[in-house]
């Protein structure tokens, strides 16, 4: 489990290629503290398992089902990525909570210049923009951010100085795509609206919800 606090940029320093996989190597330092063998870091928002590691990188693998529902196939020799450790009980809670797996991919539509912050539009695979409201949280790349602007099938989050500063996202490209989780929240609740107790319907609807003060 993750905050989307990107803790540090790591270097891609060799990719090894397998008929539907790759193998990772990151150059990186801060998030190299009293690592182990089998510990999580999200990459640009995906969760990978440490296989190796020495006083300077990392390796990890990313199987089919990854490459294929995220943006890592298209990592290159020398491009930085967002790296997060895994979130410990005792850490604050400063972004939202995220898991590190992939809903999907969307791409980077336009971005703009409003002041000191740089708005983004970004264009979600269809089946997700249900999980997305204004105001709301959603990870883009492994960084935990509030939508600013929800339109018909685009959305804009704000990037801020310093987020663009410590991410990769303020040298992300027109056209780029981008690793998208939505709020994993919103996705229990919509499962547990589809059932009920045997043949019975759930109980859990939007008028529950109101009544709870859920909405």
């Amino acid at each position: 489990m993750f905050t989307g606090i990107v803790e540090e940029l790591g270097k891609i320093k060799e990719i090894k290629y397998g008929s539907k996989s790759i193998s990772l190597t990151i150059e990186a330092e801060e998030i190299l503290e009293a690592l182990k063998l089998g510990d999580s870091i999200a990459t640009n928002g995906v969760c990978l398992t440490v296989t190796e590691f020495t006083e300077n990188e990392f390796k990890v693998d990313v199987m089919p089902e990854t490459m294929r529902n995220s943006s890592l196939a298209e990592l290159k020799i020398g491009e930085f990525v967002n790296l997060e450790r895994a979130l410990r009980l005792s850490d604050r809670l400063g972004g939202h909570i995220v898991s590190g797996h992939i809903d999907g991919v969307g791409v980077i539509r336009s971005k703009r210049r409003e002041d000191n912050a740089i708005v983004v539009t970004i264009k979600p695979p269809e089946e997700l923009l249900k999980y997305i409201i204004n105001k709301g949280s959603v990870t883009i790349d492994g960084v935990s951010l509030t939508v600013a602007l929800l339109e018909a099938d685009t959305f804009d989050i704000s990037l801020i100085p310093h987020t663009r500063q410590v991410t990769i996202l303020g040298n992300k490209d027109v056209s780029t795509k981008v690793n998208l989780e939505v709020d994993i929240i919103g996705k229990y609740v919509e499962r547990m609206m589809g059932f009920g107790d045997g043949d019975e319907p759930s109980s859990i609807d939007m008028d529950f919800l109101q009544e709870k003060g859920f909405l």
